[in-house]
Protein backbone atom coordinates (compact mmCIF):
# COMPACT_ATOMS: atom_id res chain seq x y z
CA UNK A 1 0.00 0.00 0.00
CA UNK A 2 0.93 3.52 -0.59
CA UNK A 3 0.09 6.79 0.63
CA UNK A 4 -1.75 9.33 -1.64
CA UNK A 5 -2.56 13.10 -0.67
CA UNK A 6 -5.62 14.14 -1.38
CA UNK A 7 -7.79 17.85 -0.81
CA UNK A 8 -11.17 16.67 -2.46
CA UNK A 9 -13.17 20.20 -1.28
CA UNK A 10 -11.92 23.20 -4.01
CA UNK A 11 -13.78 25.37 -5.52
CA UNK A 12 -13.44 27.09 -9.18
CA UNK A 13 -14.73 30.16 -10.99
CA UNK A 14 -17.69 28.46 -11.57
CA UNK A 15 -19.09 29.14 -7.70
CA UNK A 16 -20.06 32.26 -6.89
CA UNK A 17 -17.97 32.66 -4.02
CA UNK A 18 -14.80 31.11 -5.77
CA UNK A 19 -11.85 33.95 -6.56
CA UNK A 20 -11.58 34.65 -10.21
CA UNK A 21 -8.32 32.92 -9.71
CA UNK A 22 -9.50 29.24 -9.37
CA UNK A 23 -9.24 28.58 -13.06
CA UNK A 24 -8.77 25.11 -14.17
CA UNK A 25 -5.18 25.40 -15.39
CA UNK A 26 -3.82 27.70 -11.72
CA UNK A 27 -5.94 24.76 -9.49
CA UNK A 28 -3.86 22.17 -11.11
CA UNK A 29 -0.56 23.86 -11.33
CA UNK A 30 -1.08 24.68 -7.29
CA UNK A 31 -2.21 21.44 -6.88
CA UNK A 32 1.19 19.84 -8.63
CA UNK A 33 2.93 22.50 -6.52
CA UNK A 34 1.54 21.14 -3.45
CA UNK A 35 2.31 17.29 -4.46
CA UNK A 36 -1.48 16.40 -4.06
CA UNK A 37 -2.33 13.12 -6.01
CA UNK A 38 -5.75 13.74 -5.51
CA UNK A 39 -8.30 17.01 -5.49
CA UNK A 40 -11.80 16.95 -5.97
CA UNK A 41 -13.56 19.62 -7.24
CA UNK A 42 -16.66 20.68 -5.96
CA UNK A 43 -18.62 23.87 -7.09
CA UNK A 44 -21.80 25.06 -5.28
CA UNK A 45 -24.70 23.23 -7.12
CA UNK A 46 -22.86 22.73 -10.37
CA UNK A 47 -20.78 19.93 -12.11
CA UNK A 48 -19.93 22.21 -15.44
CA UNK A 49 -16.42 22.46 -14.94
CA UNK A 50 -15.54 19.38 -13.66
CA UNK A 51 -14.70 17.60 -16.94
CA UNK A 52 -11.78 19.93 -18.18
CA UNK A 53 -10.41 20.23 -14.50
CA UNK A 54 -10.16 15.86 -15.26
CA UNK A 55 -8.10 16.43 -18.51
CA UNK A 56 -6.02 18.44 -17.33
CA UNK A 57 -5.43 16.49 -13.99
CA UNK A 58 -4.79 13.45 -15.98
CA UNK A 59 -2.22 15.22 -18.34
CA UNK A 60 -0.47 16.44 -14.99
CA UNK A 61 -0.49 13.02 -13.20
CA UNK A 62 -3.10 14.47 -10.71
CA UNK A 63 -6.15 12.27 -10.15
CA UNK A 64 -9.36 14.89 -9.91
CA UNK A 65 -12.69 13.63 -8.42
CA UNK A 66 -15.46 15.06 -10.28
CA UNK A 67 -18.76 16.29 -8.42
CA UNK A 68 -20.35 19.15 -6.39
CA UNK A 69 -21.42 20.40 -2.69
CA UNK A 70 -24.89 20.43 -2.70
CA UNK A 71 -27.19 22.11 -0.52
CA UNK A 72 -30.06 20.57 0.47
CA UNK A 73 -33.43 21.82 1.15
CA UNK A 74 -32.51 21.49 4.60
CA UNK A 75 -29.98 23.80 3.78
CA UNK A 76 -27.41 21.29 3.93
CA UNK A 77 -23.94 21.13 2.34
CA UNK A 78 -23.08 17.65 0.52
CA UNK A 79 -20.07 16.85 -1.03
CA UNK A 80 -20.54 14.41 -4.66
CA UNK A 81 -18.30 12.66 -6.77
CA UNK A 82 -18.24 10.50 -10.18
CA UNK A 83 -16.52 8.25 -11.45
CA UNK A 84 -17.64 8.62 -15.40
CA UNK A 85 -19.07 11.69 -17.42
CA UNK A 86 -21.56 10.10 -18.12
CA UNK A 87 -22.73 9.87 -14.44
CA UNK A 88 -21.85 13.56 -14.00
CA UNK A 89 -23.93 14.49 -16.76
CA UNK A 90 -26.93 12.85 -15.27
CA UNK A 91 -26.48 14.22 -12.13
CA UNK A 92 -25.93 17.84 -13.64
CA UNK A 93 -29.37 16.94 -15.34
CA UNK A 94 -30.49 16.14 -11.71
CA UNK A 95 -29.23 19.50 -10.44
CA UNK A 96 -31.14 21.53 -12.85
CA UNK A 97 -34.04 20.33 -13.11
CA UNK A 98 -34.29 21.04 -8.73
CA UNK A 99 -32.63 24.32 -8.38
CA UNK A 100 -34.45 27.34 -8.23
CA UNK A 101 -35.16 29.47 -10.72
CA UNK A 102 -33.77 32.45 -8.50
CA UNK A 103 -31.22 34.89 -10.77
CA UNK A 104 -27.90 35.34 -9.27
CA UNK A 105 -26.81 39.23 -8.50
CA UNK A 106 -22.73 39.18 -9.63
CA UNK A 107 -22.90 42.23 -7.41
CA UNK A 108 -23.43 40.85 -4.39
CA UNK A 109 -22.00 36.96 -4.95
CA UNK A 110 -19.92 37.08 -7.79
CA UNK A 111 -20.09 35.80 -11.25
CA UNK A 112 -20.72 32.58 -12.11
CA UNK A 113 -18.68 31.34 -15.51
CA UNK A 114 -17.20 28.56 -16.53
CA UNK A 115 -13.78 28.58 -18.89
CA UNK A 116 -12.60 26.49 -21.46
CA UNK A 117 -8.60 25.87 -21.42
CA UNK A 118 -7.49 29.40 -22.49
CA UNK A 119 -9.56 30.85 -19.57
CA UNK A 120 -12.25 32.29 -22.06
CA UNK A 121 -15.55 32.33 -20.49
CA UNK A 122 -17.64 29.73 -22.37
CA UNK A 123 -20.74 29.89 -19.84
CA UNK A 124 -22.85 31.82 -17.47
CA UNK A 125 -24.76 30.43 -15.45
CA UNK A 126 -27.71 32.74 -14.56
CA UNK A 127 -29.32 31.35 -11.68
CA UNK A 128 -28.03 31.54 -8.53
CA UNK A 129 -25.64 28.75 -7.39
CA UNK A 130 -25.79 29.47 -3.71
CA UNK A 131 -29.77 28.64 -3.54
CA UNK A 132 -31.37 25.03 -1.89
CA UNK A 133 -32.17 22.66 -4.69
CA UNK A 134 -35.37 21.60 -4.27
CA UNK A 135 -34.51 18.42 -3.35
CA UNK A 136 -34.48 16.28 0.51
CA UNK A 137 -30.88 15.36 1.96
CA UNK A 138 -32.05 11.73 2.03
CA UNK A 139 -33.58 12.46 -1.75
CA UNK A 140 -29.64 13.63 -3.05
CA UNK A 141 -28.25 10.64 -1.30
CA UNK A 142 -30.64 8.41 -3.22
CA UNK A 143 -29.68 10.19 -6.30
CA UNK A 144 -25.76 9.83 -5.58
CA UNK A 145 -26.66 6.32 -4.99
CA UNK A 146 -28.15 5.45 -7.97
CA UNK A 147 -25.42 6.81 -10.09
CA UNK A 148 -22.86 4.99 -8.33
CA UNK A 149 -21.54 8.27 -6.66
CA UNK A 150 -19.95 8.99 -3.53
CA UNK A 151 -22.42 11.02 -0.77
CA UNK A 152 -20.18 13.18 2.07
CA UNK A 153 -21.88 15.62 4.24
CA UNK A 154 -19.63 18.50 3.91
CA UNK A 155 -18.08 19.93 7.17
CA UNK A 156 -20.56 18.56 9.13
CA UNK A 157 -19.38 20.32 12.61
CA UNK A 158 -19.83 24.01 11.25
CA UNK A 159 -22.83 25.94 13.05
CA UNK A 160 -23.74 26.67 9.41
CA UNK A 161 -24.67 24.56 6.62
CA UNK A 162 -23.17 21.00 8.67
CA UNK A 163 -25.51 18.29 9.20
CA UNK A 164 -25.04 19.08 12.92
CA UNK A 165 -25.78 22.78 13.15
CA UNK A 166 -28.60 22.31 10.55
CA UNK A 167 -30.71 19.52 11.73
CA UNK A 168 -29.03 19.12 15.20
CA UNK A 169 -28.53 15.23 14.70
CA UNK A 170 -26.89 13.09 12.63
CA UNK A 171 -29.44 10.55 11.04
CA UNK A 172 -28.65 6.98 11.27
CA UNK A 173 -30.99 6.17 7.95
CA UNK A 174 -29.02 8.33 5.89
CA UNK A 175 -26.39 6.49 3.54
CA UNK A 176 -23.09 8.10 3.46
CA UNK A 177 -19.65 6.89 2.33
CA UNK A 178 -17.62 9.03 5.26
CA UNK A 179 -17.78 12.37 6.56
CA UNK A 180 -16.25 15.65 6.07
CA UNK A 181 -14.62 17.44 9.44
CA UNK A 182 -13.73 21.11 9.59
CA UNK A 183 -10.20 21.74 10.56
CA UNK A 184 -11.69 23.30 13.72
CA UNK A 185 -13.28 20.22 14.59
CA UNK A 186 -13.22 18.39 18.17
CA UNK A 187 -13.17 15.24 17.95
CA UNK A 188 -13.62 14.47 21.50
CA UNK A 189 -16.62 16.26 22.14
CA UNK A 190 -18.06 14.76 18.82
CA UNK A 191 -17.39 11.71 20.36
CA UNK A 192 -19.29 12.52 22.99
CA UNK A 193 -22.42 14.24 21.63
CA UNK A 194 -22.55 11.89 18.26
CA UNK A 195 -20.66 8.59 19.20
CA UNK A 196 -22.47 6.93 15.95
CA UNK A 197 -20.86 9.47 13.32
CA UNK A 198 -17.98 7.63 14.22
CA UNK A 199 -18.68 4.12 12.64
CA UNK A 200 -18.14 6.03 9.42
CA UNK A 201 -14.63 7.47 7.91
CA UNK A 202 -13.53 10.83 8.24
CA UNK A 203 -12.14 13.01 5.52
CA UNK A 204 -10.71 16.80 5.54
CA UNK A 205 -11.03 18.96 2.57
CA UNK A 206 -9.92 22.87 2.44
CA UNK A 207 -13.32 23.98 0.84
CA UNK A 208 -10.59 26.37 -1.16
CA UNK A 209 -12.33 29.37 -3.08
CA UNK A 210 -8.56 30.91 -2.81
CA UNK A 211 -5.47 29.43 -4.27
CA UNK A 212 -3.82 30.23 -0.81
CA UNK A 213 -6.12 27.84 0.55
CA UNK A 214 -5.68 24.56 -1.10
CA UNK A 215 -4.39 22.20 0.99
CA UNK A 216 -4.65 23.47 3.93
CA UNK A 217 -6.24 20.23 5.31
CA UNK A 218 -6.33 17.22 3.62
CA UNK A 219 -6.41 13.31 3.70
CA UNK A 220 -4.36 10.66 3.02
CA UNK A 221 -5.10 7.51 1.72
CA UNK A 222 -3.78 4.45 2.35
CA UNK A 223 -4.26 2.48 -0.96
CA UNK A 224 -2.58 0.71 -3.95
CA UNK A 225 -3.11 3.57 -6.99
CA UNK A 226 -5.07 6.61 -7.11
CA UNK A 227 -8.70 5.75 -8.27
CA UNK A 228 -12.23 6.46 -7.97
CA UNK A 229 -12.72 2.79 -6.88
CA UNK A 230 -9.87 2.35 -4.56
CA UNK A 231 -11.14 5.54 -2.54
CA UNK A 232 -14.44 4.18 -2.10
CA UNK A 233 -12.50 0.69 -0.85
CA UNK A 234 -10.85 3.34 1.54
CA UNK A 235 -13.75 5.07 2.92
CA UNK A 236 -15.58 2.02 3.61
CA UNK A 237 -12.16 0.09 5.26
CA UNK A 238 -12.04 -2.40 2.89
CA UNK A 239 -8.72 -4.79 2.97
CA UNK A 240 -6.57 -3.31 5.08
CA UNK A 241 -7.17 0.25 3.18
CA UNK A 242 -8.02 3.32 5.20
CA UNK A 243 -8.53 7.12 4.75
CA UNK A 244 -7.19 9.78 7.46
CA UNK A 245 -6.99 13.25 7.72
CA UNK A 246 -4.07 14.97 7.61
CA UNK A 247 -3.65 17.91 9.96
CA UNK A 248 -0.48 18.95 8.43
CA UNK A 249 -0.76 22.25 6.53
Amino acid sequence: MKSFIGDLHIHTVLSPCGDLEMSPDNIIRRAADLNLDIIGITDHNSTRQCNLIRQMGEDAGILVLCGAEVTSREEVHCLTYFETPAQLEEFQHYLDQNLPDIPNDPRLFGHQVVVDDMNNIIYTEERSLLMALTQRLDEIASRVRRLQGLFIPAHIDRPRFGILGQLGFFPLELMVDAVELSPNSNQESLRALFPDIFKHSFIGGSDAHFLHQMGTWKTVFRMREPSFAEIRRCLHRKAGVSAVIDTLT
